[in-house]
């Protein structure tokens, strides 16, 4: 008897898991898109936006940062990479997926108070927060919000589009172009 019930639950965990994989394989629904599934092989990194400074990589994993509605954006970003204090008229909620983020509050920069998160750390903002961040070590994060993402630098003087390729030590990579009106529109992708 348990050995036939323990054939049942498997044939029925068998065939649930077939009907998701079978729901999971369709893309569309009446010509909307009924879902999205990335794979961790099957994202396509870019360069980051140009409202950060250069160094991170981007991959969009839903939907279009620079568009009304909801998004999925992953950031890379380098050992010692810093991104100033700035805010976001949209809520914002983060999530760090591999390496360390430290994350501060406030208009001025002070690394001795910015709470350290390691991989699997959570943080959410409300609009209009000051905040910064920087990475000790290669570390990827996932952030979610809805669109059109922007970003306002405290000091404009930070504002990477507001530096010449030359003064930011940058190439002028043309990927990184658009976006001067303050939105972030990283190059999308990846995402299915």
């Amino acid at each position: 008897m348990k050995t036939a019930f323990q054939a049942l639950t498997i044939g029925t965990a068998v065939l649930a898991g077939t009907a998701f994989a079978a729901s999971a394989q369709t893309q569309t629904t009446q010509g909307q898109p009924s879902h999205t599934i990335t794979t961790a092989e099957e994202i396509t990194w870019r360069a980051g936006p140009p409202s950060i400074p250069e160094g991170a990589q981007s991959a969009v994993l839903y939907g279009n940062p620079g568009a009304e509605g909801l998004f999925a954006l992953r950031l890379k970003l380098p050992a010692d990479y810093t991104i100033r204090p700035h805010t976001h008229p949209k809520p914002e909620i983060v999530t760090v997926i591999s390496g360390t983020l430290h994350f501060g509050m406030g208009e001025t920069m002070n690394r001795e108070q910015a709470r350290e998160l390691p991989a699997g750390s959570f943080f959410a903002m409300p609009p209009g927060m000051a905040h910064y961040v920087f990475a000790s070590e290669d570390t990827v994060i996932q952030l979610n919000s809805t669109g059109p993402w922007t970003l306002t630098y405290v000091n404009p003087a930070d504002d990477p589009r507001r530096q010449s390729p030359q003064a930011s030590g940058g190439s002028g990579d043309a990927s990184r172009t658009g976006a001067g009106s303050g939105a972030a529109t990283p190059s999308g992708g990846g995402g299915r």
